[in-house]
């Protein structure tokens, strides 16, 4: 079984340091939530593996290939964005391209695919996601929920190594959220290797086979959900879950 290995990353803005020497070593076929406090480098440690910010210093070893995640090589960032995706809390679907046509983009810009066998793979991957009805409609035509669902669509009809995923949940209406949930759910029941961001702790429990909790940089604690949610050794863990409600709040005598 391949590995995905992230070694040393860091980043800073300024002065501040937002990620503090991350290593971290992620399995195919993995689902890994990462959860912790707002600020804490969640959404900046998924930007920084795909290059959509550049750390001071890590490596990433994916397809037994290990790449500098400094790097200024063309030919070594578009290796690890043929293996890497990442589906965004906005959607970021062009809109002047139908959903079919979104989804094929990637297939014939990047892989180099013929028209024909793009538009196969993007039909397919759109009855996936239960958008099999959408394919000629325009992202101004479709709910929050469904482009997201285009999105991931869009993500996992590349097959990549690593599918990243920052809460992609929260730019929806509540009442929209189940229908990506599900989504997700059934892109790591079907084996893909998930890094995930999300806000969604009963979903994190029930779909993630791993928990990561980030705190000011740093992996405090990574464990099982049963050893983050039911058995929490740290300290500030404990804390964070008494906070989002997913451990029984602290008595207190006035």
């Amino acid at each position: 079984m391949s590995v995905i290995e992230i070694r040393g990353l860091s980043k800073k803005f300024g002065k501040n340091v937002v990620l503090d020497n991350i290593d971290l070593v992620i399995h195919e076929g993995d689902v890994v939530a990462i959860i912790g406090p707002s600020g804490t480098g969640k959404s900046t440690l998924l930007r920084s593996i795909n290059l959509l910010e550049k750390p001071e210093k890590g490596t990433i070893k994916i397809n037994d290939q290990e790449i500098d995640l400094t790097t200024r090589s063309a030919r070594e960032k578009l290796e690890l964005r043929k293996n890497t995706e990442m589906v965004f809390q906005q959607f970021n679907l062009f809109k002047n391209r139908t959903a079919l046509e979104n989804v094929m983009e990637g297939l014939m810009v990047v892989k180099k695919l013929k028209k024909s066998e793009a538009r196969s793979i993007a039909e397919k991957h759109l009855q996936k996601v239960g958008m099999g009805d959408r394919l000629s409609h325009y992202p101004r035509h479709l709910s929050g929920g469904q482009q997201q669902r285009v999105a991931i669509a869009r993500a996992l009809a590349m097959d990549p190594k690593l599918l990243l995923m920052d809460e992609p949940t929260s730019a929806l209406d509540p009442e929209l959220v189940s229908e990506v949930l599900i989504t997700i759910k059934k892109a790591a029941q079907e084996g893909n290797t998930i890094l995930l961001v999300t806000h969604e702790m009963n979903f994190v429990r029930n779909v993630a086979n791993r928990i990561i909790f980030l705190e000011n940089g740093k992996i405090v604690a990574d464990g099982t959900p049963k050893e983050i949610f039911d058995n929490p050794k740290n300290q500030r863990l404990k804390e964070f879950l008494v906070k989002i409600h997913m451990l029984e709040s602290a008595d207190y005598t006035i």
